[in-house]
């Protein structure tokens, strides 16, 4: 019974963000696309798609696989070594950062209220799955993971940039 309630606390939450940014898109697309939208903000919110998707979405699939320890054969997120380059060295959880952004892409783009309720709880749960992904990396990595923690932030972007450049400027 505990197996049971381990694996739907670790399910549960990526599996209602999917269903909500696939209902976002779909209801945007199907039901509000001839609502009158701001043109900027719509731009805003393709762009939220498009970059987050490329940025922290793919990037960090090449990093593992270069870095990480992947065994041939094996899906990238089976790691054997801490990965901290790269767009690591910004964020813990890029690929996490890409779920928020898409919720609020979905916000922007669409411009109604259903969006909004719809996309508000995949932020939430992203960062419930977010506290649950560092247990794991301490769990996985141990005191190595915990001083990275205090290295990198989990994930806010502008601050790992911040301690990222102060990092590089120390070791000039």
């Amino acid at each position: 019974m505990k197996r049971k309630k381990e694996l739907f606390r670790e399910l549960f939450p990526a599996t209602m963000s999917l269903i909500l940014i696939v209902m976002q898109i779909a209801l945007g697309i199907i039901f509000l696309s001839d609502i009158e939208q701001n043109t900027v903000l719509a731009y805003i919110g393709v762009g939220l798609y498009v970059f987050p998707g490329w940025i922290f979405g793919m990037l960090p699939i090449f990093e593992f696989r270069r870095n990480g320890g992947v065994k041939k054969g094996k899906s990238y997120v089976h790691t054997t070594k801490l990965v901290d380059t790269g767009i690591y060295s910004i964020v813990r959880h890029p690929q996490y950062i890409t779920w928020m952004c898409w919720a609020v892409a979905g916000m922007f783009l669409f411009q109604h209220w259903s969006i909004l309720i719809l996309g508000t709880p995949v932020i939430l749960l992203t960062y419930v799955d977010l506290i649950d992904a560092d247990e794991d990396g301490i769990k996985k990595f141990g005191e190595q993971y915990k001083q990275y923690m205090r290295t990198v932030p989990r994930a806010n972007v502008v601050l790992g940039i911040i301690r990222r450049l102060q990092r590089n400027r120390r070791a000039i």
